[in-house]
């Protein structure tokens, strides 16, 4: 009996911890899942539903311990409510994340029991592919739920949205580049790309064909030969990318590398990339990018592609309507420039509050 009291009172312990985590950014809900027989085990996480289903992508990562997990997953699902907002489409924020481990086979029975746990949850998520996920997983996952995008071509979906993203980063880059430098043209500017994966490559693609001069850096070499052997790039070591001498810093991987130590060494004037989260602290670091005169495009807004591309298969929207909600992208990041000089805050709070007006006004319609 003892030991029974010594779990409840650990559960009770966990669990007041979640929700000091939760309540701040206000979550509506999160689903912790596991499964014995196939080893899946992570979190989905429904931040706001207010302007429709909340969407995000499921993110295999192998996380320290469950507490990074439950963090990374809460501020990705608010991150992609805020860009669903932002971008004027329908859809919430939610975000799933399978915590990472070796022994584990992801099989077909693997994705299916996910599919389940997403089912269980009637549409208020709908998930899609990110890192550690594909398109074939999702052709998987389909066969348990219908609340899943990013499904293959030819299983009726829109496909891999990785180039939609790509493209929107790469407009973002363009009206950042002409807000510092007062034209948009990328010939002979210096770009850093750190990341070089699906949506990385993509955009090393757009900005050499554009004239740009490109340096790029990634922990996995096979990402980095296939980029280099493709694209007239240089390869740079990953602590080396923050100190070169460039025009645009684009993180593209992983979250958090624009923080107190990379700030003081960046050399860049504009930073512009697809990395969900790249400010590590968004009420400090903003600031700090400001004060160093530092120009940046707040990731939600300019990496919103792949989930236009999502919300495509969601509302059937054409080839011709999706690509032209993506291209809004070039001129909503200069609007919020336009705020943020106007109101002398950071780019990030800018956007933010945009994204949160568009809420409280859905809001009031509904009540």
């Amino acid at each position: 009996m003892s030991d029974v009291k010594n779990v409840i009172k650990t559960v009770e312990k966990r669990e007041a911890k979640v929700f000091e985590m939760m309540e701040p950014m206000e979550h509506e809900q999160v689903m912790f899942f596991n499964d014995k027989d196939t080893g899946l085990k992570g979190i989905i996480a429904v931040h706001n539903t207010v302007l429709g289903p909340s969407l995000g992508g499921c993110r295999i990562w192998n996380y320290d311990n469950e507490s990074d997990a439950l963090w990374d997953v809460l501020r990705l699902s608010r991150g992609m409510t805020f860009k669903s907002s932002i971008s004027g489409i329908d859809l919430g924020g939610g975000k799933a994340v399978i915590i990472g481990n070796p022994k584990v086979k992801r099989d077909e029975a693997f994705w299916r029991r996910f599919g389940k746990f997403v089912d269980s949850l009637s549409g208020k998520y709908i998930t899609a592919e990110d890192v550690g996920t594909s398109t074939d997983v999702m052709s998987i996952v389909m066969q348990e739920t219908k609340h899943v995008t990013g499904k293959p071509v030819s299983a009726g979906g829109a496909g891999d949205p990785s180039p939609s993203t790509a493209y929107g980063v790469f407009l973002g880059l363009k009206a950042s580049v002409k807000e510092y430098f007062g034209s948009d043209s990328l010939e002979g500017k210096k770009v850093a790309v750190q990341g070089v994966g699906h949506v990385g490559h993509g955009l090393v693609g757009h900005l050499t064909k554009a004239g740009a001069k490109v340096f790029i850096t990634d922990i996995n070499t096979a990402n980095l030969e296939a980029t280099a052997k493709e694209f007239k790039v240089t390869v740079v070591g990953s602590h080396e990318i923050y100190d070169l001498d460039v025009d645009v810093y684009s993180p593209c991987a992983l979250g958090a590398t624009v923080n107190s130590d990379t700030i003081s060494t960046l050399r860049c004037s504009v930073i512009a990339g697809a990395a969900n989260n790249q400010l590590a602290d968004e009420n400090i670091h903003g600031h700090m990018l400001m004060d160093k005169g530092i120009l940046f495009a707040p990731d939600f807004l300019i990496n919103a592609g792949g989930v236009i591309n999502c919300y495509r298969e969601v509302h059937n929207l054409s080839e011709e309507e999706t690509k032209a909600h993506i291209e809004n992208i070039y001129q909503r990041t200069l609007d919020i420039f336009k705020k943020s000089k106007e109101e002398k805050i950071p780019t990030q709070e800018a956007a933010i509050i945009l994204a949160l007006e568009r809420i409280e006004k859905q809001k009031a319609i509904s009540k």
